[in-house]
């Protein structure tokens, strides 16, 4: 379909390229596959720049898939904390905990073998076997379909499966022999760099002499990618509950279900109403009702929430979820008395002061919130 000549200039001109032009990256300084799988996992959806940080932080504390392995849930999360997508980190954790019962604690070099870890989809499993094995596996995520679809002149909508599958075909046939590591990540530094979603920097392209796109003046237009449905919208009302007596200082918190969104995480308790509600000084009459159910496990006849003032209005967006929130400040009508049948919250609630936080692991929407609260 495509001249061995095109293919041939574009293996050789990248290869070339990426040798001399290559970012020096704390991954790249190894070919050990534990680091390059915990990269690859952390970026996914996430740019280079907010991930090295994490990345060095994360090797630091397990530099061993054994010290991963046996980490506590709980810590894995908190060092992942802003990072989002948090099934990814789990999933490392579960993957690796396979590797060192199943496998000695050797990453496996098959395809078969590494695919069948959980959370191993195709490109990971590619990019951990070219780059840490230097085995001929194409490496396709959305900066290489981009490059491909330029280039190529591919004008198959890319969210498509079989799209997907013919330009992974097509990579392996482009990967230089004895060289799969570095061609796929110069696949996805020219992407990254230089062939970019939008304004793509085509006259310092290595490979502008023979892409399709470029010569038919449509390099923006491609690739063609399908819009995702937008999130569902969701409006929300957070509580800051400040605690009294004894816990003075301090707000409560909750841990969320054991499965589905954010699971086992903690987070401000919240609620999920019709509409957004203006910000006020103090609560509309309707709403009192709804954020008592808030404090679910403390609200009714012995203790009730007195919600006094708006604190602050967040959002944040999921793939398929858009919470809108409003954020109010209150307090239990009276303190809990301690040796009384109210003295000790349910296991999924906890008084937090600013210097305990560090124990618990927060979605970015509420630890923006509560640094906020506490750096008041």
């Amino acid at each position: 379909m495509y001249s061995e000549e095109k293919k041939q200039y574009f293996s050789t001109e990248l290869l070339g390229w990426y040798r001399r032009h290559r970012r020096d990256l704390p991954w790249r300084r190894s070919n050990n596959p534990y680091y390059i799988w915990i990269s690859e996992v952390m970026l996914q959806q996430t740019r280079v720049e907010t991930v090295i940080p994490y990345f060095e932080r994360f090797i630091e504390r397990f530099p061993t898939m054994e010290s991963l392995a046996n980490a506590p849930e709980e810590e894995v999360l908190k060092l992942w904390e802003g990072l989002g997508y948090y099934s990814r980190a789990r999933n490392l954790q579960g993957a690796i905990r396979e590797v060192q019962e199943r496998y000695g604690g050797t990453v496996p070099d098959t395809k078969e073998e590494i695919s069948s870890l959980k959370g191993v989809g195709p490109y990971t499993s590619g990019a951990i076997l070219s780059i840490a094995y230097n085995k001929p596996e194409p490496a396709v995520d959305g900066n290489v379909m981009r490059v491909l679809s330029r280039y190529f002149l591919i004008e198959e909508d890319i969210m498509k499966n079989s799209t997907r599958s013919s330009m992974e075909k097509l990579a392996v046939e482009l990967i230089p022999e004895g060289a799969a590591g570095e061609f796929n990540q110069g696949l996805m530094e020219l992407g990254a760099m230089v062939c970019t979603p939008r304004a793509p920097h085509c006259l310092t392209c290595p490979v502008r002499q023979h892409c399709s796109a470029r010569e038919a003046g449509l390099e923006e237009a491609l690739p063609v990618k399908k819009k995702a449905k937008p999130p569902r919208p969701e409006y929300r009302i957070a509580a800051l509950i400040e605690g009294s007596g004894s816990n003075s200082g301090k707000i409560l918190i909750r841990q969320r279900p054991q499965e589905g969104l954010l699971a086992r995480m903690w987070e401000l308790p919240h609620v999920e109403v019709p509409y957004m509600y203006p910000a006020a000084p103090s609560l509309p009459r309707e709403v009192p009702e709804g954020v008592n159910s808030l404090v679910d496990a403390l609200a009714g006849e012995t203790i009730g929430f007195s919600p006094e003032r708006w604190f602050m209005q967040a959002e944040h967006t999921f793939s398929h979820i858009h919470w809108e929130m409003q954020v109010v400040l209150g307090t239990l009508e009276r303190p809990v008395v301690p040796g009384s049948r109210d003295a000790h919250l349910p296991s999924h609630y906890r008084w937090v002061d600013a210097a305990s936080m560090a124990q618990f692991a927060f979605p970015n929407v509420f630890l923006k919130i509560i640094n906020r609260y506490f750096s008041k």
